[in-house]
């Protein structure tokens, strides 16, 4: 009997990702809402997948799996996200998740990720029905996904209306830096002004 740890901020989601797995025959040996509770847990329990979403307190999950692997844990970890797929999934398999689900598809595609993460396969699929994908929205994807982690954190703060003071005072860093980031990631988006910048983060779901 596999068994997972389930990482979820919402008792409503861990309970439905329970009671999915179990289901299936899989054993759920623990949850928590909590990213720096995750690796206690893993050396506890040494569980044989771990699920985890990535908007979690204290450690979010990109910053879970990175502390993962830094560890030496080699379990494969499955990424629920309802943050943007076209940066987050790609995000997820560079710090070194083997599947990345989007939360907006609920979890019909969990068991597939699950079997095919089991079998020894990654599972980052292309969202073939989405029609962002299309033309003329193809391209942001890509654009996306050349920002850096914290290039694309100054571009949420932005997409939320914040200033770059209060950006600089939340990421704890200078003003010239935020500055810098967000001249690099407009430069990057091929975006000229704050209208267009607006748009793109409406346009992409960016929050």
């Amino acid at each position: 009997m596999r068994r997972f740890i389930v990482v979820d901020d919402h008792p409503i989601a861990r309970m439905a990702i329970r009671l999915l797995l179990e289901k299936q025959g899989y054993q759920v040996v623990a949850e928590t809402d909590d990213g720096a509770e995750v690796l206690p847990l893993v050396q506890q329990h040494a569980p044989d997948l771990l699920v985890i979403d990535i908007d979690i307190p204290t450690l979010n999950g990109i910053e879970v799996i990175e502390q993962l692997r830094k560890s030496m844990f080699t379990l494969p970890i499955i990424v629920m996200s309802g943050k943007n797929p076209d940066y987050y999934a790609l995000q997820s398999a560079r710090y070194g998740a083997n599947g990345f689900i989007s939360k907006k598809n609920n979890l019909d595609n969990l068991l597939n990720a699950v079997n095919t993460v089991c079998a020894g396969y990654g599972y980052f699929p292309l969202r073939i029905n989405d029609t962002r994908l299309l033309e003329p929205n193809a391209d942001d994807s890509q654009r996306i996904q050349t920002l850096s982690t914290r290039e694309f954190q100054v571009l949420q703060y932005l997409a939320e209306g914040q200033e770059v003071m209060s950006i600089a005072n939340k990421m704890k860093i200078s003003n010239k830096t935020v500055s810098t980031y967000k001249s690099r990631l407009m430069e990057k988006l091929g975006l000229k002004t704050r209208k267009d910048l607006l748009d793109f983060t409406r346009r992409n779901q960016v929050s």
